[in-house]
């Protein structure tokens, strides 16, 4: 069966990384992953990060970095992303106060040229990570996400759909990978259970948020294969569209440890032959 490299995203297993990173990588690389996503340096420096990645043979094909960061000090940002080694660079999320429908989403816009032109001089791609308040309508008809890949070419914004959010939006994960087939290198490989539409999702991505009142349901984030995405699907969808790596991220994992999560799906991968 054809397959991909299986990378984990180190958000997974955050709070293990900054006590003991070399430690958390050793874990990681004895699981079976092929490299890692990184989102932040957890306590040391770039330098730092490379050289134990790079004893453990394991890659640091990607990472995300706030587009704050990129915006304040690119050439910090792209320097740092040299010493790693990176391919690829994702905007991860965006503030309430940026995202599309807001006065700020143009500014947005308008900051990826000159971010997306930096880090082509340094042979990386920059990519856009979703959730799903990208899909709100816009004006014209079309989703927010539409917007911001159909601004852009695929050399200056591709895309790494987490597919978790696009199914959450209440779009099909793999349709949408063949929506957008040239521009999808790297997929998020995700799995959850959720009824109706529980408010404050995002507190439970670790990010600092506003209450929201309004909302009823349950939501829980799952390794691969135990939650209500369909893995199979998403996995012939990436091979179809010519992506280049895939990524597990189980943001928070609430009956097991996140390393024994992030085993249970690198198990339940390898169970479809990846």
């Amino acid at each position: 069966m054809n397959k991909l490299p299986v990378l984990l995203a180190v958000y997974s297993v955050r709070e293990e990384a900054a006590a003991d990173f070399r430690a958390a990588m050793t874990k990681v690389k004895e699981l079976g992953y092929e490299g890692v996503e990184l989102a932040g340096l957890y306590g040391l420096d770039a330098a730092a990060i490379r050289a134990v990645l790079d004893e453990l043979e394991l890659p640091a094909v990607s990472a995300h970095i706030p587009l704050a960061d990129m915006v304040a000090d690119i050439d910090a940002v792209v320097a740092d992303a040299k010493v790693l080694g990176l391919k690829y660079a994702a905007i991860p999320y965006l503030p309430a106060e940026q995202r599309p429908g807001t006065d700020a989403f143009q500014a947005v816009l308008d900051a990826i040229p000159e971010i997306s032109a930096r880090f082509r001089e340094a042979g990386i791609q920059l990519l856009y990570h979703n959730h799903d308040f990208e899909f709100i309508p816009m004006p014209d008809g079309r989703t927010g996400l539409d917007t911001i890949y159909d601004t852009f070419t695929p050399e200056q914004l591709a895309a790494e759909p987490d597919t978790c959010w696009v199914r959450v939006a209440g779009y099909d994960p793999a349709e949408w990978i063949d929506r957008y087939a040239g521009r999808v290198p790297v997929v998020h490989l995700k799995d959850f259970v959720m009824t109706g539409r529980p408010a404050n999702l995002y507190q439970l991505i670790g990010t600092t948020v506003d209450e929201e009142e309004e909302g009823e349901g349950s939501f829980d984030f799952r390794p691969l294969g135990e939650g209500q995405q369909d893995i199979p699907a998403i996995l012939a969808a990436a091979l179809r569209v010519g992506s280049e790596y895939v990524v597990v991220e189980q943001d928070r994992s609430s009956d097991r440890s996140p390393f024994e999560a992030a085993a249970a799906s690198r198990r339940y991968l390898a169970s479809l032959g990846w």
